[in-house]
């Protein structure tokens, strides 16, 4: 699955949403993470109430299953949702490789809800009518 981090340096999750300058997205799996794309924003970041910023950044990270940000408004952090991205909140400065580590830790034993969720995004869903059917005779 892909995961996004925001960050200024690059190495740590430093920057809120809205102000992030980049967006460092990774492949994760149980098996291991491997660097994707780093994307790059320019402009007068830190404006508040500029939604275009955010429209940008959400097209951006839209096949994202998860956003790591230091921080993200409210209006800003519904957007992200709707567009099927669930953003996480960690303490500022949260070096990307540990955030990596763990979530791959986590993906070899039995995610949480929330992630199951977000391990979906991108999958065509299947559906066993046969069981259905048995189902319905109960």
């Amino acid at each position: 699955m892909k995961v996004a981090f925001t960050t200024q340096d690059m190495k740590h999750v430093d920057a809120h949403f809205g102000w992030a300058k980049n967006i460092a997205v990774y492949e994760v799996s149980p098996e291991g993470h491997g660097f994707l794309e780093v994307i790059q924003f320019d402009g007068n970041l830190k404006e508040d109430g500029n939604e275009d910023k955010l429209a940008v950044k959400i097209d951006a990270i839209r096949d994202c299953a998860i956003v790591y940000v230091a921080a993200i408004g409210g209006s800003a952090a519904a957007k992200v949702v709707r567009a099927g991205v669930h953003p996480v909140k960690v303490a500022e400065s949260t070096p990307i490789p540990r955030l990596l580590d763990r979530m791959q830790v986590v993906l070899q034993g039995t995610p949480p809800p929330w992630l199951r969720k977000a391990l979906e995004k991108g999958k065509e869903k299947t559906f066993d009518f046969e069981e259905d059917e048995e189902n319905d005779h109960v």
